[in-house]
């Protein structure tokens, strides 16, 4: 039995791994997509650009609620009987989700199409000419559906790779025919260029799942070769009713699903609060529109980008915490929650610290929009908020509780429409209200979560490990401000101001962690292909004890 252990663990990555690769690919798609609409719009235009984004709000809708949470359910079940070496019933349990993805998939997609006369019809969707549009974005959700199925097993398998290769290879696909298409049927009108561009996410969907067969059959031939060509339900366990399996799948993936569904919700409270009160705050509806498109637009999306590592984070641990949770191993899985939590603040305190000091330089170099600064600077509170609101809601559902996250989001939205509404409309707060109050949802989930996190596991918050970390932020933060308005004055260059600020920032950040102990040598020595060669350096250098 203890060879097959090993066999089963061999089959996967550590999820300090899956978590590198998956930030790679995450910030390789980043790159591409914001490529792609430099070009798109150029080959559109606004009105254009308008036609492809009436639709696809429609098609992510319909997408979310077919299969938002399945991922996330697939892959805790499917390590769940890794972990207990029930190989059959893994494979059983995909070939019953790809079943159900085949029906959700063709309901939700027949919806889309049909769904488009009667969304034009009822003026839901203003302009009928973005029609053409929904009607090809239709079969798409098809395809979503078995890549979300096909992406959770080999994550239940704790295989990042696939799904890294998948979304990279979709994301190419995407925008080249995007790009393509849209020049191809632009002679025919911008209706048809539109619907053009809509098809690139039919392409990348289709090409996702054929990257994922591969990764499948190399699994496939993986379980052959350890367990044999015939494999059997384990001898004492009850094999599970189909009907069983669904319902759990759907048990656990509901509230992940519900918990997507509350982003969408969220933006649009916040598109019907947040300009109203910039105008009882005294500021012109043209200011109102042009602050609030500071925040969601620039700040936002900054937010997002400083969290790819812990996004990423989140999707690797769950099945590593799900595995140690069936096998009853409390310390691990208190250990992986500590590390966890451990990463995502050294990572997000370094990137709140730069973001809050260059808020302005940034937002000017990036957007220029030098007046989104002020937005941006408290929204780099949220940093480190939703970091670890990530971590703690991948943490809550590879423990199974999937509920828990979503009801702490419900309520975290509730303190965040009420605050929205009282401090966007202080005059001397503006904007920076409605980012406050963004930074407050983001922790009150968070720290919700925590408590739970503390019932179910006893692990609590390091708050010696978080002062050396504020500590060394805290350095690195004086040497960012020093470097940037020294290099500035001197010789008048932002860009070479703003990038030599954040490297210098981040030596030192490295070096005040290394000095104070906030970096521990057995998270160091977990990172993969660096880790153990800088961990026997620094033993060297008596950073570490030998």
């Amino acid at each position: 039995m203890r060879v097959i252990s090993e066999q089963v663990k061999s089959h996967g990555e550590s999820f300090l791994k899956g978590t590198l690769i998956l930030t790679v690919a995450g910030f390789v798609v980043k790159v591409i997509g914001s490529l792609n609409w430099i070009f798109v719009s150029r080959i559109l235009g606004g009105e254009g650009i308008g036609l492809y984004q009436m639709a696809f709000p429609i098609y992510f809708f319909a997408m979310t609620v077919s299969q938002a949470g399945v991922p996330v359910a697939i892959s805790i079940i499917t390590a769940e009987r890794v972990a207990l070496k029930d190989i059959y019933g893994a494979k059983r349990v995909f070939r019953i989700s790809m079943a159900l993805m085949f029906v959700t998939g063709v309901v939700f997609s027949l919806l889309t199409y049909f769904g488009a006369s009667w969304l034009i019809e009822w003026q839901f969707i203003r302009d009928p000419r973005a029609y053409m549009s929904m009607v090809v974005l239709a079969p798409t959700v098809f395809f979503v559906t078995f890549l979300a199925s096909s992406r959770g097993y080999l994550q239940g398998w704790q295989r990042m790779t696939p799904t890294a290769v998948s979304q990279i290879v979709e994301q190419i696909f995407r925008v080249v025919t995007m790009i393509v298409l849209a020049e191809l049927f632009m002679p025919w009108g911008l209706p048809y260029a539109s619907a053009g561009a809509s098809l690139g996410a039919l392409a990348g969907a289709v090409t996702g799942l054929i990257v994922l067969v591969y990764f499948h059959i190399k699994l496939e031939k993986d379980i052959e070769r350890d367990y044999g060509p015939k494999l059997k339900p384990i001898p004492g366990t009850e094999k599970e009713s189909t009907i069983t399996i669904i319902k759990r799948i759907f048990t656990l993936s509901l509230p992940v699903s519900a918990a997507s569904i509350m982003l969408p919700v969220v933006s649009n409270l916040d598109l019907m609060i947040v300009p109203q009160r910039l105008e009882v705050a005294g500021y012109s509806v043209h200011q109102a529109t042009e602050l609030f498109g500071y925040l969601t637009g620039m700040a936002v999306p900054l937010v997002n980008l400083a969290t790819i590592l812990t996004a990423s984070m989140a999707m690797s641990i769950v099945p590593a915490i799900s595995e140690a949770r069936t096998l009853n191993q409390n310390d691990r899985v208190k250990n992986q929650v500590a590390s966890s939590i451990r990463i995502s603040n050294l990572v997000c305190f370094p990137a709140f610290v730069v973001v809050f000091l260059l808020a302005t330089p940034i937002s000017s170099l990036i957007y220029n929009a030098p007046g989104a600064g002020p937005a941006v600077m408290i929204s780099a509170v949220s940093i480190v908020l939703l970091g670890l609101h990530q971590v703690t809601t991948a943490v809550l559902q590879g423990l199974g509780h999937t509920k828990i996250p979503m009801i702490n989001m419900v309520i975290a939205a509730a303190a965040k429409v009420a605050l929205n509404w009282s401090l966007t409309a202080i005059p001397w707060l503006g904007i920076m209200g409605a980012a406050w109050a963004t930074a407050a949802d983001m922790g009150v989930a968070a720290f919700i979560n925590l408590y739970f996190i503390y019932r179910y596991t006893g692990y609590k918050i390091e708050l010696k490990h978080i002062f050396k970390t504020v500590c060394a932020a805290a350095v690195m933060g004086a040497a960012v401000k020093v470097f940037y308005e020294s290099t500035l004055s001197a010789f008048g260059i932002e860009a070479f101001s703003i990038f030599g600020a954040v490297i210098v920032g981040v030596i030192v950040y490295v070096i005040a962690l290394l000095l104070v102990g906030g970096i521990k040598e057995s998270d160091l020595e977990r990172i993969p292909m660096i880790g153990k060669f800088f961990s026997k350096a620094l033993k060297k250098f008596g950073i570490f004890s030998r």
